[in-house]
């Protein structure tokens, strides 16, 4: 393990590299690229391998294709009026309720993340429409609001469809429909504990319970969002049925949507597309730079046998695969809290893989209880990304939105160690469709 830390070896040169690089403000794909070309500089071997290594990585991972198409998808369920309308009927659903609006919060969330598979597009979707119900007329003071959107938009990328799910499957080699299935029974044990979070908060603070829409109402409303709601219900069913891949529902999710929002509800204009285009666009990008970084450093982690070093120095503790992912809960917690969790998932995960299939961990259990990590994650300060996002669409400080996260963050890491020590509320509906891990 000391050689690992040596910065006078080709390794350590290509780790210094990377950090510093990215201090610099250069982004990670780029800093891992570059510093991985150092690295074969540095060791005598050809630079060519690089642009090999990327290339055939992503020749070889049609699954990758999905993630674009989702991307595209939630970009035009938040450009169309899917989100009013889903908004809508979740309000005439849990509304009634004291803290209502805060539940319309959490299940708008649980909902909308059925079609996202993103935190980032959740939260500036519905999260950004609910904020704004929750903080009209003075109902919920706006650092409240801020957090609890920040809070459950963690769920998105839980229930499937979820592009770190779509990662996370490329890296360990397994099914990606599996881990769909097993995302479902953590996203509604996450938004069950929300709930309950905000119930006690709106009895303790006493927050306002909004006027009952009539159930007669209920019905009406239910068949202008049901389009919207059954989405979900036609990718998974494509999925588990073995009509569609799952690369093949992205493209069915992104279609679907087109139809939906055009043709259906005629709210995308034809600049609104070329929005939607221009932005999916430019998040691909991004996360398809950080892939392609991550294929050229693994290299040479493989190269360097990183991952057998470090199964070797755990194996000197002794660890049970409890412990290993006690330890691997709170490493992930803490690396959530100062990286981007794209980053983790593709260059630290791999090296912990090995150690975790040795240990006899199910895959699909550790895909899941890695997700949930990185995703609280986002909200876990200094550095959770949806904190500084819910910052800015709230104009409030940013202490104030991470003093009222803090209890949705407990309640969260609550939730993960209960999916961590009882694999079976993960594995239970994989194995119901036939999952035999």
């Amino acid at each position: 393990m000391t050689d690992l830390l040596n910065i006078m070896t080709p390794f350590g040169w290509c780790v210094a590299s990377i950090v510093v690089l990215s201090l610099l403000g250069l982004p990670i794909g780029l800093s891992m690229i570059g510093s991985s070309v150092l690295y074969l500089l540095v060791s005598g071997q050809d630079i060519g391998i690089a642009a090999e290594q990327l290339l055939n990585g992503l020749n070889n991972s049609y699954t990758l294709l999905a993630i674009p198409l989702f991307i595209l998808a939630s970009e035009l369920m938040n450009l169309g009026s899917l989100s009013d309308r889903l908004l809508t009927w979740c309000n005439a659903l849990v509304g009634r309720f004291r803290g209502g609006l805060g539940h319309v919060n959490v299940v708008s969330s649980l909902i909308f993340s059925g079609m996202s598979g993103s935190a980032i597009a959740d939260m500036m979707g519905v999260g950004k429409l609910t904020m704004e119900m929750m903080t009209k007329d003075g109902r919920y003071t706006p650092a409240y609001a801020a957090a609890i959107t920040a809070a459950t938009a963690v769920i998105g990328p839980i229930i499937p469809p979820s592009i770190p799910l779509v990662l996370y499957a490329l890296i360990s080699d397994t099914s990606v429909g599996y881990l769909f299935a097993a995302g479902v029974v953590p996203g509604l044990l996450m938004t069950v504990v929300m709930m309950a979070l905000n119930s006690y908060l709106a009895h303790t603070r006493n927050f306002p319970v909004e006027p009952a829409v009539p159930m007669k109402e209920l019905l009406p409303l239910t068949v202008r969002a049901l389009p919207a709601l059954l989405m979900p219900v036609v990718l998974l069913g494509g999925i588990y049925s073995g009509v569609m891949t799952p690369t093949e529902s992205a493209a069915m999710a992104a279609l679907y949507t087109l139809v939906i929002s055009v043709v259906l509800y005629r709210s995308v204009t034809g600049n609104g597309m070329y929005t939607a285009l221009l932005s999916s666009g430019r998040q691909m990008a991004s996360v398809g730079l950080l892939i392609a970084g991550a294929l050229v450093f693994n290299y040479v982690v493989t190269r360097e046998d990183i991952p057998k070093d470090v199964q070797m120095w755990l194996a000197g503790y002794e660890l049970s695969k409890y412990e290993f992912l006690l330890a691997v809960n709170v490493i992930l917690l803490v690396l959530g809290a100062l990286l981007e969790g794209g980053t983790i998932l593709l260059v630290v995960i791999p090296i912990l893989i090995p150690t975790a299939r040795a240990l006899g961990i199910d895959m699909i259990h550790f895909g899941l209880v890695v997700t949930v990590n990185l995703m609280i994650g986002l909200i876990t300060p200094p550095y959770g990304l949806l904190l500084f996002i819910a910052s800015s669409l709230s104009r409030q400080p940013l202490m104030a939105v991470i003093r009222e996260t803090v209890p949705f963050i407990l309640v969260l890491i609550a939730a993960l160690g209960f999916m961590t020590y009882v694999p079976e509320s993960v594995l239970w509906l994989p194995r119901v469709l036939g999952y035999q891990g």
